[in-house]
């Protein structure tokens, strides 16, 4: 018996919906709940920049498909290079990367697993930086190795390489964003005078 996606509920989400959008009312002033921020999708990317050969590219852009598929429960998009590009030896058309664009429940599992398992692996970690939103409310964190998600089978990767996630969200004010990633508990450094 297969359970319907919508009917199974995520921790993160009922945090959001109970704690989270309650505080950012009182916080900022809102009228009502639509007015609150929320995360309206996490994309996850990483190009593929090396071998130069166009056939081995093509099998890590394979191999880096079957890993984004694992990570994200998602079956990932091929990105391909627009213009051809003679000194990186990079045809118009050929494979260039690979990216997932999570919403509803698949994007509240990967960020929940991302806060609750995936960050906390990382080799040093002393949080996440406060400065990387983009002036539109939307936060973009570099993750050097993808070895770092748990689900990830060590056999199965054929090289290691960074990944991109950007969180992206409603809110056009970053203190806004700020404080509503945070509520959700992303692991920011902690300020000087905080700790």
């Amino acid at each position: 018996m297969t359970q319907d996606k919508s009917l199974i509920s995520n921790r993160l989400k009922q945090k959001y919906e109970t704690e989270v959008v309650p505080a950012l009312i009182k916080e900022f002033g809102h009228k009502n709940r639509f007015a609150v921020p929320r995360v309206s999708k996490i994309v996850v990317n990483m190009g593929v920049t090396t071998p130069q050969d166009a056939k081995e590219r093509e099998k890590a852009i394979a191999n880096i498909v079957e890993q984004f598929a694992v990570i994200t429960g998602q079956k990932p998009q091929i990105t391909r290079a627009k213009q051809s590009i003679s000194g990186f030896k990079l045809r118009k058309g050929e494979p260039v990367g690979v990216m997932v664009t999570l919403r509803g429940l698949y994007m509240w599992e990967f960020f929940d697993k991302l806060i609750g398992t995936t960050l906390p692996r990382v080799k040093d970690f002393r949080g996440i930086p406060r400065q990387a939103f983009d002036g539109q409310g939307n936060y973009n964190l570099g993750l050097s190795e993808q070895i770092v998600f748990a689900e990830l089978n060590y056999d199965m990767i054929e090289s290691i390489r960074g990944l991109q996630i950007t969180l992206v969200t409603t809110s056009k004010k970053q203190p806004e964003a700020f404080r509503l990633l945070e509520l959700l508990g992303m692991p920011f450094v902690k300020e000087e005078g905080n700790k």
